[in-house]
């Protein structure tokens, strides 16, 4: 146990401002904190008695932790226990006398806010201010060991600490109201104010009053103005026409005051007799602050006086900066009464779009096309002719009166405005594309604001300022720009010899690629899979023949990927039966010289992406009435030699075909942009710096950006998605179409071999045995159609499932197709099943788009128990699944899974080959399009150009109208032709073989 025979007690300010206070034993024992609480706090209430206290561990022991104002308090006055013997040390004794100083000084008022602490650190302290003997005790204090600024440091704090837990105390009063608006202590000190003595700062601030009735303020007076004997004015020139004079303003009566020179003192005007005594003597104190903020304004001639006159330059320079300094240290300013408005206004640009621009109807925009303007300069209000601004520009002054006014003329936004007017000229106007991008970032109305892009650098190469230049609209030109921002404003178009009613949102979209034609802008139609991208393209092309003269004698041209050039030639015959289409490809497809010869005539010539670079000097020979992309996505990659190729190729119009314009990286976009106009997003250099590397690395995808992204390339890219709501309303409940593929080489050689024997053994056999082998062939060419291996049993050769950094081996061009669709319809979210009638192709697609897609695939077929059936179902339908365990693409066997299943969670249904039964393969259908289902189902069958799958599918569609089982069940029926017929359903079409 302790003895408290003897305890010595020593506290020390700790660095946060608080006191540790120690106790030791005459053995040099720590006495510990719950002791010196009773022994030391016992009777302190305002520590709760010691219970408040936190302790800590320190170099000298053990300690009670006190805040800065209750140490004052404790020490001013400390209750111990009557029978502790206590030494304390002499450090403590004196905190003792200065607590007690210290608290008398916060009771009776004795302090005023810290200039010291406020040069230091900013905002407001505190520091004592005794009357007579007491500051004399206070001074000795400071004077010992302890040091000033401790003293002054515990002070501040413990004012501090009183302010925020009494704020109605009367320093909490006194806090509250210095803090309020008072802009001087919440900036802090800044640079410049080495002049300002204690007395200037409590005067600015507010805690000392000037107790005269008037204010001494400073006034500058601008030169005087003639007027002439033609009405006109002008300031009078002799170089130094500006004034400063002292005014002494009555307090109870702005309206009050008296001048005063700033040299001599003495009164211009009557004073009131009151005003007499004092007032040269508070001229002469204001004068002496003046000189130390602005020692500038000193008289040449009189030392500690103020020059009464200023040169241009000498009164910018106090308007903008001198003016602000006297106010900030708390000095009245009075300023000519213009200069609050025409300090914030700067002179702009401003260009008037011609009144002729955009009223003729013949193409006569695109991006490049430069736009005539009237250029004049607005300065203060005022429209100024170049001339007339040229003739102001080379005075070389800051301020100039004109037309009544003061006008301002700020050197850098001269040289600003002359380097934007000389970009100008070089270019003889704007283009086009400036002017659509200014309407983009800003919205609609009747003038834009320069881009700062626009704008050229200083010498020194930097842009310290945007600057705007105002362009104003004429309103020809604000139509066009509406209807590319407001589509719904573009009259539809009357479409001739289209086989097919357009429902509204495809008459929008065709009526808005021809409105883009008659403007020479390209443009991007990406709507969803299944919304009819093709048939708008080809309403697009009869309109061209009808609506539009054609302004070139070659035809349109459309690429397209290999796999879907017989769908598009199907497509073409189906609904535009009057277009002259030629197909350049094949082997045999005219080269050289030949080639022109060939598309002669043509309305539309279709080619392949691979034929485009192979040919690249055929189609380069004509300047194409339009180029269309489908599946634009393509050309992606900018830098590949196919998008090159396809890019260099000339025509009067650009039109991109896409279900995904993005698929992972914003250049894919820049890529189609840059087809179908090139040039608007500018270089890809340029869109990587300042668009892709911010938008891509930042963690919130960088909404301003991104936003700025979709405004750009909003007028040019028309995307309508299958869940918008006007659109679903206007699509059927289930929308079928067709896939159409060629074979590859290895599947042409593998299906003339089957066919070739076929016949030569047919007229051999018996009536049963004949059957027999037309259903076998039959069989083996419909699996070649899918692909080779399911004839070949030679499993997927190298590359087949695209191995990492092996290029995919295309063995089925149906397959490759079924992949490309996958891909779209997966990045919109959907689900789908896929039928076919070969369990050893269901294995292959499921290995295929398994390691393809890099997501599961199931396979349902009848090899599958019952209970791993309802497993399989369950993971594709049921919603509540996470998305790792959910499976969204489902390969069925048709048997197996053509009759029975609710799979309403697929949207999409492919048939990969055909039953040729229709009532079999609407009931497969029907898995996905039954009760239950709330979205409409996309439904595709595959078809390979040039196969009996062609030819059979023909008849299916010519019988259709009869009945909706057409050959009645299965394919007996095909064994019942006769061998002509047989032959002429076999044989192979080569020139629908991939070369």
């Amino acid at each position: 146990m302790i003895s408290l025979s003897q305890i010595h007690i020593r506290v020390q300010m700790l660095p946060t401002g608080s006191f540790a206070f120690y106790g030791e034993t005459e053995q040099a024992n720590e006495v510990p904190a719950y002791v010196l609480r009773k022994l030391l706090f016992a009777w302190h209430e305002g520590s709760f008695y010691g219970t408040q206290l936190e302790s800590i561990r320190t170099g000298y022991g053990e300690a009670l932790v006190v805040t800065p104002y209750m140490a004052m308090d404790y020490l001013a006055g400390p209750g111990v226990l009557l029978h502790g013997k206590l030494s304390w040390d002499s450090d403590v004794l004196l905190m003792k006398k200065g607590a007690s100083l210290f608290r008398e000084a916060l009771a009776a008022g004795w302090y005023k806010p810290s200039f010291r602490h406020w040069l230091l650190q900013g905002g407001i302290g505190w520091k004592p201010q005794l009357p007579g003997a007491k500051l004399g005790e206070l001074e000795q204090l400071y004077g010992g060991r302890l040091g000033e600024e401790f003293w002054l440091d515990w002070f501040n704090t413990a004012a501090g600490e009183k302010v925020k837990e009494e704020p109605e105390s009367e320093i909490g009063v006194a806090w509250s109201r210095l803090s309020e608006g008072n802009t001087l202590l919440k900036k802090g000190p800044v640079a410049g104010v080495s002049w300002m003595q204690e007395h200037d700062w409590l005067l600015a601030i507010g805690w000392k009053q000037d107790d005269t009735p008037y204010r001494i303020c400073v006034q500058l007076v601008e030169p005087y103005v003639e007027t002439y004997l033609d009405g006109t004015t002008a300031a009078k020139d002799n170089g130094a026409d500006w004034r400063l004079r002292f005014i002494a303003q009555d307090r109870r009566d702005a309206n009050r005051f008296v001048e005063f020179s700033t040299t001599g003192n003495s009164l211009a005007g009557r004073a009131p007799a009151a005003w007499q005594d004092s007032i040269e003597v508070k001229i002469q104190e204001q004068t002496d602050r003046v000189l130390r903020i602005l020692p500038q304004l000193e008289s040449e001639y009189q030392q500690g006086k103020i020059v009464e006159q200023l040169s241009d330059d000498e009164a910018w320079e106090f308007l903008t900066e001198s003016s602000l300094q006297l106010v900030a240290a708390g000095i009245s300013v009075f300023l000519p009464s213009w200069w609050g408005e025409l300090s914030q206004g700067r002179p702009e640009l401003r260009a008037k779009v011609r009144s002729s621009v955009g009223t003729s109807r013949k193409p006569m925009f695109g991006m490049d096309h430069i736009v005539q303007f009237d250029w004049r300069v607005a300065l203060g209000g005022m429209d100024l002719s170049e001339e007339e601004f040229h003739q102001i520009a080379e005075q070389k002054k800051r301020l100039i009166y004109i037309r009544g006014k003061w006008v301002q003329l700020d050197p850098a936004d001269l040289e600003q405005l002359k380097a934007v007017m000389r970009h100008r000229d070089r270019r003889k106007g704007l283009s086009f594309r400036d002017v659509l991008e200014m309407h983009l970032m800003e919205g609609e109305g009747d003038s834009l604001s320069m881009n700062p892009q626009l704008s050229e650098t200083s010498q020194d190469g930097k842009l310290e300022r945007e600057f705007k230049v105002t362009i104003e609209l004429n309103s020809s030109l604000r139509t066009l720009l509406r209807k590319l921002n407001q589509r719904k404003s573009i009259p539809l178009a009357r479409i001739d010899g289209l086989e097919a009613d357009l429902r509204p949102y495809q008459a929008e979209g065709v009526s808005w690629l021809l409105f883009l034609r008659e403007i020479g802008l390209g443009g991007c139609l990406a709507d969803d899979m299944g919304l009819g991208k093709t048939v708008q393209f080809i309403a697009y092309l009869l309109a061209l023949k009808t609506i539009i003269p054609s302004q070139s004698p070659a035809p349109s041209l459309l690429i397209c990927p290999t796999s879907v050039l017989g769908n598009w030639q199907k497509e073409l015959e189906r609904f535009a039966p009057s277009l002259k289409v030629h197909l350049h490809y094949g082997a045999q497809r005219p080269k050289g010289e030949a080639f022109e010869a060939s598309v002669a005539g043509a309305d539309l010539v279709i080619t392949s992406y691979n034929i485009a670079q192979l040919d690249e000097d055929e189609l380069s020979s004509l300047a194409w009435n339009t180029l269309c992309l489908d599946e634009a996505q393509n050309i992606k990659n900018a830098y590949t030699k196919q998008s090159q190729a396809i890019r260099s190729l000339e025509a009067l119009h650009r039109i991109a075909l896409t279900g995904t314009p993005m698929e992972n990286r914003l250049t894919e976009l820049w890529s189609i942009f840059d087809f179908i106009n090139p040039g608007y997003l500018g270089t890809l250099r340029h869109f990587n710096h300042h668009y892709v590397g911010p938008i891509e690395k930042s963690t919130d995808g960088s909404p301003g950006l991104t936003s700025r992204v979709q405004r750009l390339i909003r007028p040019f890219l028309l995307r309508r998605v299958k869940k918008d709501p006007a659109i679903q309303l206007d699509l059927p409940e289930k929308v079928e179409s067709k896939a159409y593929v060629a074979l590859t080489p290895e599947q042409a050689a593998l299906y003339e071999n089957v066919v070739q024997s076929m016949m030569e053994r047919l007229d051999s056999l018996s009536v049963m045995e004949k059957k027999g082998l037309i259903l076998a062939s039959l069989m083996k060419l419909k699996q070649i159609c899918d692909h080779p291996s399911l004839l070949l049993k030679d499993g997927d050769r190298p590359g087949e499932v695209g191995a990492p950094g092996v290029e995919r081996a295309v063995r089925s061009a149906k397959l490759e197709r079924l992949l490309e669709m996958l891909d779209e319809l997966r990045s919109d979210g959907g689900g789908c099943l896929i039928f076919t009638q070969f369990v050893e192709m269901g294995h292959l697609l499921q290995r295929v788009i398994a390691q393809e897609r890099g997501e599961p695939v199931q396979f349902l077929h009848g090899g599958v128990a019952k209970a791993k059936r309802d497993e399989k179902i369950a993971r594709f339908q049921d919603e509540a699944l996470p998305e790792g365990e959910r499976c969204r693409i489902f390969i069925l066997s048709l048997k197996a899974g053509g009759t029975g299943l609710n799979l309403t969670a697929a949207n999409h249904v492919f048939h990969y080959d055909r039953w040729w039964n229709p009532a079999v393969e609407n009931q497969a259908t029907d898995r996905a399009f039954r009760i239950g289902q709330t979205r409409d189902v996309q439904v595709h069958k595959f078809i390979t150009l040039g196969t009996l799958e062609e030819r059979i599918d023909e008849m299916i569609e010519r019988k259709k109208g009869l009945s909706d089982q057409i050959v009645g069940t299965g394919e007996s029926w095909v064994t019942e032709m006769s061998t002509s017929e047989l032959r002429e359903l076999f044989s192979l079409r080569r020139e629908w073989v991939e070369k």
